[in-house]
């Protein structure tokens, strides 16, 4: 079975036809087609630093939200703390071809 491995978003992931990943959050809606040009690795051949002619493509398949983290920060005998919580936005794509 082939596989590469694509950049984005400053991660390399490593894909095949059929997979879900799951990337940073782009602009497109459920449905839209999404190439991955940044190919590092593919058929046996190592990029420098990209792997000319080949490309990834993907479907979207949901935008959404990750689970809530929570950040607490608290500084004893100072009367001080503070609470704050991130939902860090995400992109899930099925990897259609390896072209």
């Amino acid at each position: 079975m082939s596989y590469a491995i694509i950049e984005d978003g400053g991660k390399q992931y490593k894909v095949s036809a059929g997979d879900v990943i799951y990337v940073e959050k782009k602009e497109a809606a459920e449905g839209d087609k999404i190439v991955f040009d940044k190919v590092v690795f593919a058929n046996g051949t190592v990029g420098a630093p990209y792997v000319d002619g080949v490309s990834v493509s993907g479907t979207v398949a949901k935008q959404g939200k990750e689970k809530k983290v929570v950040t607490f920060k608290y500084k004893p005998k100072k009367h001080s703390h503070s609470k704050q919580g991130h939902r860090q936005p995400y992109t899930k794509v099925v990897i259609d071809t390896i072209a």
